[in-house]
């Protein structure tokens, strides 16, 4: 898929303001689609769409293929009879003061299930409801039978639960499927109504000339429905047990490497099948999104094992991966591929030579590019056309936090190569990624507001602070601040008419 020249901004939806406690797919959804064409900004990237962990991750989620409910715009039920507005009221009396992370997990969180469930209460069915269940069977069934189950075995991970049901015998299964028929309903319910809401936004999004951009994380979670289901396809035994699990040695985000500890593929079992549980997890994503960026691309050339129960990362090996014959076997069944190499970290000649020869752009990143000499690979007047170029990304600090944390040798090579002083040492990073030669530059929502440390993403081999950061209301609809990064698209050839 060759991308035109084009401009994108990064805020994955639960970034998005709500009125009730976390972003929401309703008004402010549309409102940011309205946003980025009137910029004419081509791209809405976003992260997975899967229901997050426990600490907010999308990349640790208990399934690649169900959707985060939490994202569901309570509004939609209201004008479905579902729900009447007066059900919002505990939710806002608990909103009144200010919400930490805690408070969100604890509080916030459990009243917009209760309140979900009082819509689901009243929910009488429909054709589109039963279409959709019979349509997404394939990975429906199993999450949702899995979801009860973990209700039932009050969160526990699925290799703790009854032996029978770790090793999904037959009558345990269909027992459980028989007593726990209405929170299975239930489940699909919600997952129906975030596909029937998603889809209008994508929609939506199409009518205004912005395409999305979605991502895949490369591994799945360990507590997950596609595990507990698969397990042919993953190095696990009957019972859930591994000898070695994912991570990525020592690099620039971490001294002690990133200890994962997902469950790692039988890349043979799924050969033999054609990797059809892949394809099945690629076609889910693209009827979601228009461009998928393929997280941790290099695990697809070799990947870093780590022995189970290790410490930390640093003590692994790199094992093969399937190399071409995954991304070969992808497009004979899909055509062209629409996919983002994520090829940051330790790349090798074997890594780049993949993604050369199956014609993938790769992605280069500003914040890197200021610790070597004037011709590093991640400065901006040495990008290639086929890639895509980010001051930073959704696991680098902000653009302003990185600056200001980093060492007065770094911030003197920044503002002589952009020959700018500190206070325009923003604006100059912003110009010089659009005056690049890459096909797609894309700026996080942060770094449009020129915002600090404070409003990072992620901090990758963390658990805790993450993915909370929220776009206000007032920075959705400041005019001056779009229009200056609209400008500059303008300015560099990369507006979307």
């Amino acid at each position: 898929m060759e991308i035109p020249r084009s401009s994108g901004v990064i805020l994955h939806p639960t970034s998005l303001p709500g009125p009730l406690g976390v972003g929401e797919l309703g008004a402010a959804a549309h409102r940011f689609i309205d946003v980025l064409a009137e910029q004419g900004i081509r791209w809405w990237q976003i992260l997975p769409l899967n229901p997050p962990d426990p600490g907010g991750s999308p990349y640790s989620s208990k399934s690649a293929f169900a959707s985060d409910v939490t994202l569901i715009d309570f509004n939609d039920l209201v004008d479905r009879g579902l729900l009447k507005t007066s059900d919002f009221q505990p939710l806002h009396e608990a909103l009144e003061g200010e919400a930490d992370d805690e408070y969100l997990v604890e509080v916030i969180m459990p009243l917009r299930r209760q309140i979900l469930a009082k819509g689901y209460g009243k929910f009488k069915g429909s054709k589109s409801f039963d279409s959709f269940c019979t349509e997404e069977a394939y990975w429906l069934d199993d999450y949702a039978l899995f979801s009860a189950l973990k209700y039932e075995n009050e969160g526990r991970h699925w290799a703790e639960w009854p032996k029978a049901l770790v090793q999904r015998k037959p009558k345990a299964l269909a027992d459980a499927t028989t007593r726990l028929a209405d929170g299975i309903k239930q489940i699909k319910f919600e997952q129906w109504l975030f596909n029937e809401q998603w889809t209008k936004l994508k929609a939506y999004a199409a009518t205004k000339g912005v395409g999305i951009i979605g991502d895949i994380p490369i591994f799945v979670a360990f507590d997950s429905s596609d595990v507990w289901a698969n397990r042919e396809y993953f190095d696990v035994d009957i019972d859930g047990n591994a000898t070695a699990v994912a991570g990525v040695p020592p690099d620039y985000f971490s001294k002690t490497g990133q200890l994962w500890g997902n469950p790692l593929y039988d890349w043979n079992a799924l050969a033999e099948d054609n990797y059809s549980w892949w394809f099945d997890r690629i076609r889910r994503v693209l009827g979601q999104v228009d461009m998928i960026r393929i997280d941790h691309f290099r695990g697809f050339e070799s990947y870093w094992a780590v022995p189970a129960g290790a410490p930390n990362a640093i003590k692994g090996e790199w094992r093969s991966g399937p190399k071409d014959a995954f991304f070969d076997a992808v497009r004979a069944e899909f055509g062209e591929l629409p996919f983002i190499a994520e090829d940051l970290g330790i790349i090798t000649d074997e890594v780049i030579a993949l993604r050369d020869r199956q014609h993938l752009p790769g992605m280069k990143v500003m914040h890197f590019a200021f610790d070597g000499g004037d011709d590093h690979p991640f400065l901006p007047h040495t990008y290639p056309e086929n890639c895509v170029a980010y001051l930073g990304t959704h696991d680098n600090d902000t653009t302003m936090g990185w600056y200001w944390n980093a060492s007065d040798k770094l911030r003197h090579r920044v503002r002589t190569y952009l020959s700018a002083p500190d206070e325009d040492v923003l604006e100059q990073l912003i110009r010089a990624l659009a005056r690049s030669s890459a096909r797609l530059v894309v700026y996080t929502a942060q770094d449009v507001f020129g915002l600090g440390t404070e409003c990072r993403t992620n901090t990758p081999g963390t658990s805790e602070g993450n993915w909370r950061w929220r776009l206000t209301q007032e920075q959705l609809n400041d005019q001056g601040a779009w229009s200056a990064v609209g400008d500059v698209i303008q300015q560099y050839t990369r507006a979307h008419a």
